[in-house]
C-alpha cells in the first residue's frame, strides 16, 4: 500500500553566528522559518536566546546570502543564509 499523505515541509532559512554572536547564542548556526523580515527574525532570536544575544543583535551587521542587508522589513526567502556579524575590534 502506498502512503499518499502529502508531505508537509516548512520553508526555512539558516542563521549563522560569528564571534561574539556565536558566544551569545551558544551555537554556530540554527534554522528558522522563512518568509519573515530580518527585524522579525532578530526579535524571535533575541526572545529565544536572551538578553546577551539581544544586545549583540542591536549592533550587529547582517549579510543575506553574502550581501549586506539594508532592508530589514522585506520578507526573506526560503533557503537564504543570514550571517550575524558583531562589531569586530581592531582596524
Amino acid at each position: 500500500m502506498i502512503d499518499r499523505t502529502p508531505l508537509v515541509t516548512t520553508a526555512t532559512l539558516t542563521v549563522r553566528y560569528f564571534a561574539g554572536a556565536r558566544a551569545a547564542a551558544g551555537r554556530s548556526e540554527e534554522t528558522t522559518p522563512a518568509g519573515r523580515s530580518l527585524d522579525d527574525i532578530t526579535a524571535e532570536l533575541a526572545k529565544r536566546h536572551g538578553a546577551r544575544l539581544e544586545a549583540v543583535l542591536r549592533v550587529a551587521s547582517f549579510l543575506v546570502d553574502g550581501v549586506v542587508c539594508h532592508d530589514r522589513h522585506t520578507p526573506l526567502p526560503a533557503g537564504a543564509t543570514i550571517d550575524v556579524l558583531p562589531p569586530f575590534a581592531g582596524g
